[in-house]
């Protein structure tokens, strides 16, 4: 069960009086849309009416919990941390067991460019650059080395600027002809969770 906060999706279940269900609006395990921009470059004129509300205000999904037994699980990692959750429950949840996908977006390969993405650490990132940078695109916590010739984006400090601008960055590298992305790896601490939980799904082959 999804209850949106964005007013827009409230008027619209307010208008139609019930539930609502409604696939994603992305092809299967591809890039996340966050503007309808993003949704219609995806469909194409299939789509006969697209619900504009403006950019994603968090970015990536929402977090998913499992309440079914009796402790917590955290099945998916969102915009509510694990820190804010555990406040609330008086207890951390609990990671899921290794088993079948109990919910969207927690396949090991999901959120995909079609180009091949990869992770990469500062050390690995500068050598890749120097040896394949023609056919580099590259999101980076650090300027690109002068002369770089390919597409080099700098990526937000923050890990809820970074979660805003995932996808439409991931969009925008996949369709920049490069013949390869490498994005450089975040913090692994819990406040990247989530943006870390997505780039390894994103970037598993």
């Amino acid at each position: 069960l999804l209850a949106s906060a964005h007013p827009v999706a409230q008027a619209l279940l307010a208008a139609f009086g019930g539930g609502i269900a409604a696939p994603s609006a992305n092809r299967y395990g591809r890039v996340s849309p966050t503007t309808a921009a993003h949704v219609a470059h995806e469909f194409g004129a299939t789509l006969p009416l697209i619900l504009d509300g403006g950019a994603c205000a968090v970015g990536i999904e929402s977090t998913i919990i499992d309440f079914t037994s009796d402790r917590a699980v955290l099945l998916r990692p969102g915009g509510v941390a694990a820190s804010a959750l555990a406040e609330v429950l008086g207890y951390a949840p609990a990671a899921p067991g290794v088993s079948a996908p109990r919910a969207s977006g927690t396949l090991a390969q999901h959120y995909a460019p079609h180009t091949p993405t990869d992770l990469a650490s500062a050390a690995q990132l500068a050598a890749l650059a120097s040896a394949l940078a023609p056919e580099l695109a590259v999101w980076a916590r650090s300027p690109a080395p002068q002369g770089f010739p390919g597409l080099w984006l700098v990526a937000p400090e923050a890990p809820e600027d970074y979660a805003r601008e995932l996808y439409a960055t991931l969009r925008l590298l996949d369709t920049s002809g490069a013949k390869r992305i490498l994005v450089q790896a975040p913090p692994a601490t819990p406040a990247w969770e989530a943006v870390n939980d997505r780039l390894r799904r994103a970037t598993t082959r």
